[in-house]
This record gives C-alpha cells, structure tokens and sequence, in this order.
C-alpha cells in the first residue's frame, strides 16, 4: 500500500483520519524540534493508520527536494499540507513525486501575504493598500491620520497582529508585534521576520473554505466570523454557514475562486479570509491548507460532509468518494474561551456545560496554577466550545450559552 504523506502534526484530526485511513497508512513529517516539544511520538504511538514519523526541518529551503531524493522508494499516494508552514515544502514534494498539489509557486504565493496582495491586486481582486516596513519609523510613515494594522506577512495564528489607531501606539505595537513566540508550535531556531502595515479596513469578517481540483471550485462554505474586542484581531466565533444573504455568499465564493485562478493553485484546500466594507469584499490573506481553529469539524457537521476525506482524495487524484453538498442541511458554531490576564485559581461548570442541548465538544486549555499573561494571538485562548443547531443563529447561541456556564477565575 502506498503511504500518505502528511507534513506538519495536527493532533486534533487524528480521529477523523481514522475514520477513512486503513492502518499502515499514513506518514508523518515533522520538525525535530516541535517533535520533542509537543510529545509527538506519544501521541502517535498505538495509532493504527500511523505507518511511521520522519523527522525533517522542513522550513529551510531546498529540504523538500532532499526529501524526495533521500526517500524517492517511499512511492507515496499523497502529499498532504496540514500546517500553514508545511504548504510550500508539501506542494514542492508533490511535484517530485508527480502528485497533485498546490504547485509551489502558489504555496509560495500563500505563504507572504505582501506577494499575495501583490499577485491578487494584479488580477482586480480588492485589497487593503498595504507596504513592507521594517522599522517603526517606516509605520508612521504609511500611518498618516488613519487606523492600520501591523502584521507578520509569514506567520499564522494572528501571530504578531495589531490594531494601531494613534501614532504614539507605534513604538510599543512593534515591539510587541515583533515578538513573534509561537512555543511548541515552532522550532527553536529563528524564524525571518517580515512586518506589514496596511489599512484598517472596518466590516464583517469572513472565511471562505473551498476544495479545489484542477483550479476549478469542487466544494465551498462561507463561515462567519466574530472577533475579541480590542486592538488584537484574534477570533472569538466561527459560525457555519455564514448567516448573510446568498447574493453575498455567492459573491464570496465567486472572490475566492478569482484568488485561486490568480495564485494558479491546483489541488487542494484553501481557507480564504475576507473583509465586507460596504458590500465589497477585502482579502485579508489566504492559506492553501486546511483551516483550523474548528471550522473542519463543524463545516462537516453543518453540511454533513466529509471534506478531510474528500481532501486526501484529490491529493491522491481520485474523485471525492461522496457527493459534496452546495449548501448546508444545519448549522454549527465554534465558539472559543477567554480569560483576563492573572493566575488561573479554579475552573467550574465543564462537565454541566457539556451536558447542555447542542453541544459537540467542549475544552479548556488551561488549569488552575496557570499564569495568563494576556491574549496576543490565537494560541492564547482559554479553551474551545463546538455546538450544533437548526440554524447556524441557535448554533452560536448554544455554544454562547455553554461558553458561559463554564467559569474560570482568575487573580
């Protein structure tokens, strides 16, 4: 049997790839240094798809075609990017091994969200203006008299992103903006840092994930999005569907395929953000890869769908191996926790909020003893709640309501 290759670990799919992956099937590419750090071997060990872990520092440049040259017996059946980092070596090994992919020159595309404003305003799709800085005196520069945004152009997570709406907040905005520690998720070794400043674009937030095959759109879903109040734009909500006219689906929809044709992705999954300012659409970034944060699990349980199932499918060049729906039969919600900065003194109500009308799957992250030093990126947050509905409304509405029975004290 040929192996899947998978690039990057995402412990939380393990359960849904064992639901289509036979055992002995799937390969796992991971850096040393976030395989000792997050315990990936453990993790992995016992489960029956898992053929094997290859350690691979596949963020340096040239690795994947030294992979490929180092393991050209392997043969796999797919390439598959799990991580936003892992995109461009998972698309480059794709095309060494002949497999369907990305193509590496999207992935590449993807991964600088500069060049993607660059390549994107090209083909007439709306962007924020937006420049490279690389010191706070270029942000003052490109400030003026509005509100901006300072972000990493290479990094995930909302990772180093914030809100500037007065010139004197710039100084401290980079220092904080630059620090760009994502722990476990990360190696150790530096990773480049590149910085942007674009405008402040005020609206609804959106995300469009769309299976993609040859260039052309197979399957998509519009999720809305609520965001944590305050300078750093990290994600609060993620409702399924987007609650919004179909004239506005559609156009979202419409706006991520132009961002496919433009960056010439091939085959794969996008997950492409969006900002509506008076009914026209920004692209905010787009990611040639899974998304994350929950939207797989409740895009699939909203439609019903089995889009992780579908997605190795076109990797391996295969039809997908069940109809895929143009709309969804349900709603589903993520909706995450929050705390104030502090120690974590208690944590009450998990196991009354998991037992409440809708409620899929509820987490918390942290545990009493924890020191909290405030919410930066999407790493930081408390835990997680997933809730089902009739509609995406009462979807959110329980997940709110779960959210809010479980209580985390903090001092």
């Amino acid at each position: 049997m040929k192996p899947v290759i998978v690039v990057g670990f995402v412990g939380v799919t393990i359960g849904l790839v064992a639901e289509f992956q036979p055992d002995d099937s799937v390969i796992y590419v991971e850096e040393p240094d976030v395989i000792r750090k997050r315990h990936v071997r453990e993790q992995v060990e016992g489960v029956g798809f898992v053929r094997g872990l290859i350690e691979w520092e596949y963020l340096t440049p040239g690795r994947a075609d030294e992979f490929f040259l180092a393991h050209r017996d392997l043969q796999p059946a797919a390439v598959v990017p799990a991580i936003e980092y892992a995109t461009p070596f998972a698309a480059r090994l794709a095309e060494r091994y002949g497999l369907p992919g990305a193509t590496l020159g999207a992935a590449q595309i993807m991964r600088d969200k500069a060049l993607l404003r660059q390549v994107t305003a090209a083909a007439g799709i709306r962007n924020p203006e937006s420049t490279r800085v690389a010191s706070p005196a270029d942000v003052l520069a490109f400030m003026g008299d509005r509100a901006i945004v300072l972000k990493p152009s290479n990094r995930q997570a909302s990772v180093g992103t914030q809100v500037i709406r007065d010139p004197y907040e710039i100084e401290a905005a980079w220092a904080h903006c630059t620090a760009q520690d994502e722990g476990i998720f990360v190696p150790d070794r530096p990773m480049e840092l590149s910085m942007l400043a674009e405008e402040f674009v005020e609206g609804e937030e959106f995300s469009v994930e769309m299976l993609v095959r040859d260039g052309r759109p197979l399957f998509a879903n519009v999720t809305g999005k609520q965001l944590v109040p305050g300078p750093r734009p990290v994600e609060l909500a993620h409702i399924v569907p987007a609650d919004v006219p179909a004239e506005l689906d559609d156009l979202l929809k419409h706006e991520t395929a132009r961002v496919v044709d433009a960056t010439g992705f091939r085959d794969g999954i996008v997950h492409c953000e969006w900002i509506v300012a008076d009914g026209v659409p920004h692209l905010v970034e787009c990611a040639g890869r899974l998304a994350g944060d929950g939207i797989l699990d409740v895009v699939q349980l909203a439609y019903p769908v089995e889009l992780l199932r579908c997605y190795y499918a076109v990797l391996r060049g295969e039809d997908p191996p069940s109809d895929l729906p143009a709309r969804a039969k349900s709603g589903a919600a993520v909706r995450f926790l929050t705390i104030d900065p502090g120690v974590v003194q208690s944590v009450e109500g998990v196991d009354e909020a998991r037992q409440l009308d809708g409620v899929h799957l509820l987490q918390v992250t942290v545990a009493p003893g924890e020191r909290f030093d405030g919410l930066r990126s999407s790493w930081d947050r408390a835990g997680i709640v997933m809730a089902t509905g009739d509609t995406s409304a009462e979807a959110l509405r329980r997940a709110e309501i779960a959210a809010g029975t479980v209580r985390i004290e903090v001092l």
